[in-house]
């Protein structure tokens, strides 16, 4: 077959068409593409948009609940002062209850177990250059004298801060320097647990029985002499 002039300028045009169509898809393809990354750049900034009202939402919440927490915790410590502040003021009453109960019944128990006192001071307080004592209440004759601790509840904590009082009471007191001092510890609610400590320590106990104050130690109890 030959090939005639005509027949190469019809292959050049029709190389030049799918040159033409080759671009134009190209072209096609090019602006899709645009139109792709645009739309995903516009979800993109959407979708950082949305998150950062989310986040500012999220912190907001998180403030505001910050805050609440911050008030209720403050409102709690109001709460737990108050009644931090009320238990100790009923404490107060019922300890200086117990007192009252024990100033009448005081002087005629210890005569009861031979130590024939006749004065009674109360809210006795000292204070020296080194140091000092309180006292509820100083029970004392002429050669004896019990030092009384009154509690609305008696603990073994208490026992012992009232036995460290005795053992300081005649250097802050030395006008007792030559007495024999005794303890007592008097408590409107004494556990057998914290009254049998005191017994050991050489403690008179003093407790609510009916209505009256008593002793409760054996009548065969040896009082610790300071």
């Amino acid at each position: 077959m030959t090939t005639t002039a005509d027949d190469v300028w019809q292959l050049l045009r029709e190389l030049v068409q799918a040159q033409k169509e080759t671009e134009r898809r190209f072209q096609e393809t090019e602006r899709v593409l645009k139109e792709q990354s645009l739309e995903t750049e516009r979800r993109f900034q959407e979708t950082e948009r949305v998150l950062k009202e989310q986040s500012l939402k999220t912190e907001r919440r998180f403030q505001e609940t910050e805050r609440i927490l911050k008030e209720q915790s403050r409102k709690t410590d109001r709460q737990i002062k108050q009644v931090s502040e009320q238990i100790g003021k009923l404490g107060n009453r019922l300890g200086e209850f117990v007192e009252w109960q024990v100033r009448p019944s005081a002087v005629e128990l210890f005569r009861e177990r031979g130590i024939d006192v006749h004065e009674l001071h109360s809210d006795v307080s000292v204070k020296r250059v080194d140091g000092g004592l309180e006292v509820d209440l100083l029970v004392v004759n002429d050669t004896e004298v019990v030092l009384v601790e009154v509690k609305s509840k008696l603990t073994q904590r208490d026992v012992d801060e009232h036995l460290e009082r005795l053992s300081k009471f005649k250097k802050f007191m030395p006008r007792y320097q030559n007495m024999k001092a005794y303890g007592a510890v008097a408590a409107m609610v004494v556990s057998d647990e914290v009254a049998n400590y005191a017994y050991s320590k050489g403690l008179f106990v003093l407790a609510q029985s009916g209505e009256n104050m008593t002793i409760t130690n054996t009548k065969e109890f040896k009082p610790q002499v300071w």
